[in-house]
């Protein structure tokens, strides 16, 4: 009796054994079979979805290539540190918003531009600066330019915040391009190059017209110089008449490698398809702010805005 008992409960765990092994190994295979989708993958399905969607027939909001041009500020920080998407995509929306209640027109490097700010200390409450762009830089709600004007035989540079809430009026009075990106050199140069009159009237300009490209070279004054300019690769400058031995030196200390560095490239810009979907995002908006303002400009200073 005692036998038969054991030998019975035996063959029990040995059943109940062989389904709790069974029922581990169809789960293991429930799992192989469906695991769990991470976000990276998550994203790259969303991405192939979206890709076979634009590819189906919907259409591609694509913004022109020249808008990289004309409104880098949009574009990140390219510095990893720095990067964050969240914040990017609220300084994107708080600079379209300050774009629809002021006018930001295009400007470049050497254009001749008028800016008008609140100034309490004034009579009039407000000052108003002109003076060509020698340069332009920063990212997002950080983006700044540098106005530079001789009055009076002295060189006066005032650096604005593009988006700065106290800035009334921006005017660009004369849209050209220079030969180099940075016209710090201006300087150093004779003060007719930097001169410009307040009373200047803004030059009218076709719409959709090539922006011209002002081929001048400046003339430096003799040494010394704020920088060595000898060193830096100028095309907007006259021959600097120096001796031999600056130029020997500037070609010891210079760097001819880093134009193939690109790593360095890499590291300084923003992948061309991230700088599509940027300029996708903002380009209808621009839009739609530039129709509404020749609309305005159409009815008259006393249609509603």
């Amino acid at each position: 009796m005692l036998r038969s008992l054991v030998s019975q409960t035996f063959r029990q765990g040995l059943v109940h054994s062989f389904f709790r092994r069974n029922a581990a190994s169809l789960s293991e295979s429930v799992v192989v079979q469906n695991p769990v989708e991470t976000s990276e993958e998550a994203g790259e399905k969303s991405v192939s979805n979206q890709k076979n969607s634009d590819e189906s027939g919907t259409t591609v909001v694509v913004a022109p290539p020249e808008f990289r041009f004309m409104y880098p500020e949009f574009l990140p920080d390219p510095k990893m540190e720095r990067r964050n998407k969240l914040k990017e995509k609220l300084e994107r929306m708080d600079m379209l918003q300050r774009r629809s209640v002021i006018e930001i027109p295009e400007f470049y490097t050497g254009s001749i531009m008028a800016v008008t700010v609140a100034d309490s200390n004034s009579p009039n409450k407000f000052a108003r600066f002109v003076g060509i762009c020698i340069q332009r830089g920063g990212s997002g709600l950080r983006a700044w330019f540098i106005l530079r004007n001789v009055v009076d035989r002295q060189g006066v540079e005032i650096l604005y915040e593009m988006y700065c809430p106290l800035i009334q009026k921006i005017e660009v009075l004369r849209l050209e391009r220079r030969l180099d990106e940075s016209l710090l050199y201006l300087r150093d140069a004779l003060p007719e190059y930097s001169t410009f009159p307040f009373e200047m009237e803004p030059e009218r300009r076709l719409n959709n017209s090539v922006v011209p490209l002002n081929p001048i070279k400046v003339k430096l004054r003799p040494r010394p110089w704020l920088e060595r300019w000898e060193r830096q690769d100028l095309q907007g400058v006259q021959d600097l008449n120096l001796p031999q031995r600056f130029y020997d030196r500037a070609k010891e200390v210079a760097k001819p490698w880093e134009k193939y560095d690109l790593m360095l490239q890499y590291r300084k810009t923003i992948p061309a398809e991230e700088q599509e979907k940027i300029y996708a995002e903002v380009h209808s908006q621009l839009q739609q702010q530039d129709l509404k303002r020749k609309i305005r400009r159409r009815r008259g200073p006393n249609s509603e805005q």
